[in-house]
C-alpha cells in the first residue's frame, strides 16, 4: 500500500486526485491532506479518506476545521509552519498541487525525504526551477510533471535519447478569449474570463488560460523541467485541446500525446508510474471528431508569450520576477481594478525596472522569496500610482 499525501486537496488537481484514490482503496494510504479556505470539503475529505493529518494554510480557520472533524479521531493543523512541517511527514508519493509560489517550500520539504513529488505547481519550476531540480537530485528524490503538457512530453520521452530532440511543442485551447476582437479585450470581465471552453478548473488558472500567461509559465516549465533549449519550445493554439503536445527528433518524426481534457490521466500517470492502470476517463472516437485544428499564436493578443521568452533568455530572478508580478496582476483584475489587458502590461513594466538577470545558477530560497515580493511591490505600486 502507498502512502500519499495531497497538497492542494480542495483544488480541481486535488479532488481529481482523490477520485482516483477513492477507486482503489485498497492501493493507497492518505498520510496528508491540506487546503486553503474551503474547510467544509476539506473536512468531508478527511472524513472520508481518514488522513493521519488535515492542514488549513489558514491559520485563522483552523479552530473551524477542528470543529468540523470533532469526534473523528482525525488530527488537524492550521497556519503555514503546520503546512511545511507536513510535507517532512514519510510519504511515498506527494501531490504538490498549491496553487502559486505558495507551493514552493512545501514541495522543497517534500524533495528532502528523498520521495516522489508530483508536480502541479507550475509556478516553482518557473520562480525556482534550478533550485527544485537541485534539491530533487542531491536528496534522490523523483520529479514527475502532472501539467498535461509536460506529462504528454515525460510520456513522449520515455526510452528516447533527450539529445536526439529537436523541438517541442506544446498546446494551448487558446482560453475564453481566442476568438473574441482584440478591442473586446479591455473590457473582458473576470467572469467572462473564467468560462473556459474545454477544461474544468479553477478561476485563477482559468483566467490565466484565457491571458495565456499559464501558456507562458509551462514555457518556463519546459526548459526547467527537461534542460531544453527555449529556442526549441513552441506553442501552438490547438482549440479541441486533445494534443497535449509533441516532440520532434533529429529524423524528422514527431511523436504525439494524444488524449482527452481531462487532467485526471496526468495525474493517473503520475500517480501509477512507472506502470500504467486504468483510468477512468473519456476513450476519444476519432471518426467522430473528424479533424484536428492548428494555428500560431498571435503575439498582440497574448504577449505573455513574449515576455517568457525574454525571462528565460534573462536568467536569474527573472522567472520568480515573472511569476510574483503575474500572481499580483491577476489579483488586481479579479478585484476590477485593472483591465484584462493590463495584466501584460503590469508584468512587463514590473519586469524592465530592476536588472533581475543577476544571480543565475542555484538561488537560495530566501533569495527568491525577496525576488517574488519585491516583483510584488512594484506591481502593486504601479497599480496604485
Amino acid at each position: 500500500m502507498r502512502r500519499v499525501s495531497i497538497f492542494g486537496a480542495t483544488g480541481s488537481i486535488g479532488q481529481s486526485t482523490l477520485d482516483l484514490i477513492g477507486r482503489r482503496p485498497e492501493a493507497f494510504r492518505v498520510v496528508v491532506l491540506s487546503g486553503g479556505g474551503n474547510i467544509a470539503m476539506l473536512a468531508e475529505q478527511a472524513r472520508r479518506f481518514r488522513p493521519e493529518l488535515t492542514v488549513t494554510a489558514d491559520e485563522a480557520r483552523g479552530p473551524e476545521l477542528a470543529e468540523a472533524l470533532a469526534g473523528e479521531g482525525l488530527e488537524t493543523a492550521a497556519g503555514r509552519s503546520a503546512l511545511i512541517e507536513s510535507a517532512s511527514r514519510p510519504a511515498d508519493w506527494i501531490m504538490s498541487g498549491i496553487v502559486g509560489v505558495a507551493g514552493l517550500e512545501p514541495g522543497l520539504v517534500a524533495l528532502r525525504q528523498g520521495t516522489t513529488l508530483a508536480l502541479a505547481n507550475k509556478e516553482s519550476l518557473v520562480a525556482a526551477g534550478p533550485l527544485l531540480m537541485e534539491t530533487a537530485r542531491r536528496h534522490g528524490a523523483t520529479v514527475l510533471p502532472v501539467d498535461s503538457e509536460h506529462s504528454a512530453v515525460f510520456q513522449a520521452l520515455v526510452g528516447e535519447d533527450i539529445s536526439a530532440v529537436e523541438r517541442v511543442i506544446i498546446t494551448a485551447s487558446g482560453g475564453a478569449f481566442r476568438d473574441w476582437p482584440l478591442e473586446r479585450l479591455a473590457h473582458a470581465t473576470p467572469a467572462e474570463a473564467a468560462t473556459h471552453p474545454n477544461w474544468d478548473m479553477g478561476q485563477r488558472i482559468t483566467i490565466d488560460s484565457a491571458s495565456m500567461f499559464n501558456k507562458a509559465l509551462e514555457l518556463i516549465e519546459t526548459k526547467e523541467f527537461f534542460g531544453i533549449d527555449p529556442a526549441l519550445i513552441e506553442v501552438l493554439v490547438h482549440p479541441e485541446s486533445l494534443v497535449h503536445a509533441m516532440v520532434g527528433f533529429s529524423d524528422g518524426g514527431l511523436m504525439a500525446h494524444v488524449g482527452p481534457p481531462d487532467m485526471r490521466h496526468a495525474i493517473g500517470y503520475a500517480l501509477n508510474w512507472p506502470d500504467r492502470a486504468a483510468i477512468p476517463v473519456e476513450r476519444l472516437d476519432f471518426a467522430a471528431i473528424g479533424a484536428l485544428s492548428f494555428r500560431a499564436p498571435d503575439d498582440r493578443r497574448w504577449p505573455a508569450l513574449r515576455l517568457a521568452r525574454e525571462v528565460m533568455q534573462a536568467g536569474g530572478l527573472a522567472g520568480a520576477a515573472f511569476n510574483g508580478a503575474k500572481e499580483r496582476a491577476l489579483d488586481h483584475f479579479i478585484a476590477g481594478r485593472i483591465p484584462f489587458p493590463r495584466m501584460a502590461e503590469l508584468v512587463e513594466e514590473v519586469l524592465g525596472a530592476r536588472d533581475w538577470s543577476a544571480g543565475d545558477g542555484v538561488a537560495a530560497l530566501e533569495t527568491v522569496r525577496e525576488a517574488d515580493a519585491d516583483a510584488r511591490r512594484r506591481a502593486d505600486a504601479a497599480v496604485a500610482g
